[in-house]
């Protein structure tokens, strides 16, 4: 039996010095060394032996020396056998074999025994040969010892064998199989032709469409039940068949969406505390708990598959399966950037939401339009619904991080998001009871019918308490409502305000002030001064294209049509720079941002009247008419609704129709100053020409103007007109779609040859010209009778 090394335990290795530790080290790799060394040695003593065993040659019998060994009885030459003596066929025999054999190496003539100098004339290889053959033993194993673990009883040891590799073993086994594959041919496998193969994956493709219809429907049926079915029909997002790999993961990903988005309850689910498990509960609500978790832990599997997906395009990571191309990574991933933008949407109660935000988000800046478009779709559609606000707070925070921390090296889409926050004054300055949620209460003639006295003392006391209620809950909802928008609101405007002070060139700029266009009555009153002397600044120093000026002002007059007015401001500078900027637009590529400057006048002047004076009135009103010349027609009618506005509002603007100057002065057109142009002595001579425009609604806002835009009477406009804003008017008319609003009427002319119509035309020219003859002829005639009575008559 042999002898086994124990284990050492624990306590012996901790007693054990780390010297006495080195030094059994250093002895084994001796004993390695010394054994290898060993080896080397018989190895070349083997390959000595064999080289002098073929470079002897053996001794002929007849010259072999006889010697006398001293102490022994000597071979009296008449004993032996004389050459001459012996028969011819037995001396050839013997010289044949003196010649033939190599192997023969001592003295055959020697008298002394055989076995004398057996050990002092022993050869190489016959030593070789009497050494013992190693038996194959098991290699001695290393332990690898690990920390111990410690109970009751006391300290317990652990370890683990290493393993170790027999490599002679795999060498041998390797060996014998290359042997066995030279002697195996394998057969050619069939070759497929195109046909064959399409239809195969075609086959194949449709089993695992089966298979994964079936799994989802039995998950949609019973979701308690089979909630294990997920894990099956996820694993299938690894399908390793390079033929249907591509599509079935696609279909995999999608279904997964589709059956999380019916199967996720309307709660977020969270970890069961050590209390809750310790207790005792329900075989439903255990049930109902395994599903739970299930769900949950499924759900986190499902969107980590999704992030891999994306990232191993994103990182061009070629997989070690091979089984998916580089190019096919693409289209995965938009199949799974669709997923998550579509439980983005879906579901923002459910867990794992946030971590859902912080993929896409960073995502919208992606230089794949198509991912990037998903992306902000997603963002806007979660702003929109989201009512309450927790979501859209999550979004803001991640955006504003990620536009800080690529130093604001991002698309200006990115920011024009903020644009679709439902964040209005209108929902902020909602009373408490027009928040709360409608009940109908029962009417006092309704209680004097159904109720006895008692009845209605008791149900008045009970309606005043539910009306007490209802209006706590109210209350308590506009305030998480107004706290979450306001924190929402702070992370956006020390986002913009960061950009107007750091990155002032940044083409963020645009998207910057167009959102403080917007949410600017919700600046707290505090930086307006700092707010419109930064935007002032901005447009003085001219380095911003007419585009971004624009919206510099308009961003100004929000801030001054809101909570400004209470500021005693003079934005004079702001009206002489709309002043100027309006002949930069016209029909080409800027036509698209008057809708930008009908906003900038609705709030300058509609909202701000008594704080206009007539003379700047009057030059806004000249200089709109005359750039309604030479922009499209959408724009045309914009401009001339708001030219009506300006002659409903102000007084005294009729005198542009007239074209008699008044007052002292000439009109300077090209004059900068509104103030200082002397508009009063002009006319709007315009209007007759866009009187003959060739849109029809353009023609009938002239001939409105001309008439003075009266309210009532033949020239007053239809309510289609007169009740819609210039804003809507200019929307409405757009022909980005290459559509003509009013449609054109199209005339189908009559099929015909070109002669017979040649000759249709001949012929009414010849009826027109002979009649136009027959008429000159008979009035020359007419003449000369009547001149004839007249002379007959004298």
């Amino acid at each position: 039996r042999r002898n086994k090394k124990r284990v050492p335990s624990f306590r012996k290795l901790l007693r054990t010095s780390q010297i006495k530790l080195d030094n059994k080290l250093k002895n084994k790799q001796y004993k390695q060394k010394s054994a290898a060394k060993k080896y080397r040695k018989e190895q070349k003593k083997l390959r000595e032996a064999v080289r002098d065993a073929i470079s002897r040659k053996p001794f002929p019998l007849e010259e072999c020396k006889k010697k006398q060994v001293a102490g022994k009885y000597k071979e009296e030459e008449e004993d032996a056998l004389p050459l001459d003596m012996m028969d011819e066929d037995d001396l050839k025999l013997m010289e044949d074999l003196a010649q033939k054999v190599s192997f023969l190496t001592r003295d055959l003539s020697s008298n002394e025994p055989v076995h004398v100098k057996k050990r002092k004339h022993e050869s190489v290889i016959e030593k070789y040969e009497k050494v013992p053959r190693r038996m194959q033993t098991e290699p001695e194993k290393e332990l690898i010892h690990l920390l111990p673990i410690k109970d009751k009883s006391g300290i317990i040891p652990q370890a683990v064998e290493k393993p170790v590799l027999n490599v002679a073993h795999d060498e041998e086994e390797g060996t014998e199989e290359m042997e066995e594959g030279e002697d195996f041919v394998e057969e050619p496998l069939p070759v497929l032709t195109p046909e064959e193969m399409a239809a195969q994956r075609r086959q194949k493709l449709q089993e695992r469409k089966m298979h994964i219809a079936a799994l989802a429907s039995a998950i949609l049926s019973e979701p308690d039940n089979n909630i294990k079915k997920l894990k099956e029909l996820r694993a299938m997002l690894m399908e390793q068949d390079p033929n249907v790999a591509v599509i079935v993961r696609k279909l995999v990903m999608v279904s997964l969406m589709e059956i999380f988005k019916d199967i996720v309850p309307s709660y977020k689910i969270r970890p069961l505390t050590e209390a809750e498990k310790a207790t005792k509960v329900k075989k439903e609500t255990q049930k109902l708990r395994e599903f739970e978790e299930g769900l949950v832990s499924q759900y986190k599997f499902y969107l980590e598959n999704l992030e891999q997906t994306i990232k191993d395009w994103k990182q061009r990571k070629l997989k070690k399966s091979n089984v998916i191309s580089l190019k096919a990574y693409k289209g995965l991933a938009e199949v799974a950037v669709k997923c998550l933008c579509e439980l983005l949407v879906a579901l923002p109660h459910f867990n794992f939401h946030n971590n859902i935000i912080v993929l896409i988000v960073p995502l919208m800046n992606d230089p794949s339009k198509m991912i990037s478009e998903l992306c902000f779709e997603a963002v806007k559609k979660l702003f929109k619904q989201d009512k309450l606000g927790y979501a859209s707070l999550g979004v803001v925070k991640v955006i504003s991080g990620l536009v800080r921390g690529r130093n604001y090296d991002v698309r200006p889409e990115v920011l024009k998001v903020f644009l679709h926050l439902r964040i209005k004054e209108v929902e902020l300055q909602k009373d408490s009871e027009d928040i709360a949620p409608k009940k109908k209460f029962m009417t006092y003639k309704e209680k004097r019918k159904n109720l006895s006295r008692m009845q209605r003392k008791w149900k008045k006391a009970e309606e005043k308490l539910e009306r007490e209620l209802l209006e706590a809950e109210a209350s308590e909802s506009k305030e998480k409502k107004l706290k979450l928008h306001t924190e929402t609101l702070n992370i956006v405007f020390v986002t913009y305000f960061r950009i107007l002070k750091k990155a002032q060139k940044s083409p963020l700029l645009p998207a910057v002030l167009e959102g403080l266009a917007k949410f600017a009555h919700l600046i707290n009153v505090e930086f307006f001064d700092d707010l419109l002397i930064v935007l002032h600044s901005l447009i003085a120093s001219g380095d911003l294209s007419y585009r971004e000026s624009l919206h510099c002002i308009l961003s100004a007059f929000h801030i001054l049509s809101g909570q400004g007015d209470v500021l005693n401001i003079d934005p004079m500078k702001f009206y002489t720079h709309l002043y100027k900027t309006l002949f930069s637009l016209h029909a080409g590529g800027t036509n698209e941002d008057i809708g930008i400057v009908l906003q900038c006048l609705d709030v300058m002047f509609a909202k701000r009247r008594k704080q206009v004076s007539q003379q700047r009135a009057l030059a806004f009103l000249k200089r709109l008419s005359t750039l309604a010349l030479h922009v499209l027609p959408n724009s045309s009618v914009g401009i001339l609704a708001t030219n009506r506005i300006f002659m409903q509002m102000f007084p005294k603007m009729d005198l542009l129709l007239d074209n008699e100057s008044q007052g002292s002065g000439v009109y300077l057109p090209e004059l900068d100053e509104p103030e200082h142009c002397n508009a009063q002595n002009t006319a709007l001579w315009e209007l007759h020409l866009l009187q003959r425009h060739y849109h029809p609604t353009v023609q009938k806002f002239a001939a409105h103007l001309i008439a003075g835009a009266p309210t009532e009477g033949s020239g007053a406009l239809s309510l289609d007109f007169s009740q819609r804003s210039a804003t809507e008017l200019f929307e409405a008319y757009c022909m980005k779609g290459m559509t003509f609003n009013p449609p054109v009427a199209s005339v189908t002319p009559r099929r015909k040859d070109t002669f017979s119509q040649m000759d249709s035309f001949v012929d009414e020219e010849l009826n027109k010209q002979l009649q136009q003859h027959i008429s000159e002829t008979v009035v020359h005639k007419s003449l000369d009778f009547a001149k004839h009575l007249k002379e007959t008559s004298l």
